[in-house]
C-alpha cells in the first residue's frame, strides 16, 4: 500500500527538520569552546562570582599604570571609570604588544582572572585608529562617563 502524498510531505519535512536540528547541535558544540565573553572592569565588579576560564577584558589603559619588568612581563591596568583591573602580559611567551598600545588608549585583553583579582592576558589588542573602538568598550566607557574628547564610536561616526 502506497503512502498518501500528504504523509510523504510530512515525512520529508520531519526528516529536513531533524537534519537541521542535528546540524545546529553540531555547530553549538563546535563553537562552544571558542566563544569568549566580554567584560569591562565595571561589569566584573557587578558579578556575584568572577567568571571562570578565558574571556575578553576591555577598557582604557590607565594613565601611569604601564610598567615593564626585567623578564619581559608587562604590567598595566585596564579601567572603564567605574573600576580597574590589574593586567599581566608575558611578552616573552606571547609576543610584543601592538605598537598602538599606550596609556589612555583603548585595549582589549584576552585571558583569565586569577583569584587575587589580577587578569593574566594571553593576547592584547589595541584600537587601530583614532575613531575605532570596539562597541562593547565604547558602551562600557559611556555608561561610566569616561567617553573622552567628544569622540563618536564607529557605529555613530558620520
Amino acid at each position: 500500500m502506497a503512502m498518501k502524498r500528504k504523509n510523504q510531505r510530512m515525512l520529508f519535512v520531519a526528516a529536513g527538520l531533524s537534519i537541521l536540528a542535528f546540524a545546529g547541535v553540531l555547530a553549538f558544540f563546535a563553537l562552544g569552546n571558542n566563544v569568549r565573553f566580554f567584560y569591562s572592569p565595571g561589569d566584573l565588579r557587578k558579578l556575584s562570582a568572577p567568571p571562570s576560564g578565558d574571556f575578553h577584558l576591555g577598557g582604557l589603559v590607565a594613565k601611569g599604570s604601564v610598567r615593564r619588568d626585567n623578564d619581559m612581563k608587562l604590567h598595566f591596568t585596564i579601567t572603564d571609570g567605574a573600576a580597574s583591573v590589574p593586567v599581566i602580559y608575558d611578552q616573552a611567551k606571547y609576543g610584543l604588544v601592538p605598537d598602538l598600545f599606550a596609556e589612555g588608549q583603548g585595549a582589549v585583553a584576552e585571558g583569565e582572572l586569577r583569584p587575587d583579582g589580577t587578569f593574566v592576558a594571553e593576547r592584547v589588542l589595541a584600537k587601530h585608529d583614532e575613531k575605532y573602538m570596539p562597541p562593547e568598550v565604547a558602551a562600557a566607557l559611556k555608561r561610566n562617563g569616561e567617553w573622552k574628547r567628544g569622540q563618536q564610536p564607529a557605529e555613530q561616526a558620520p
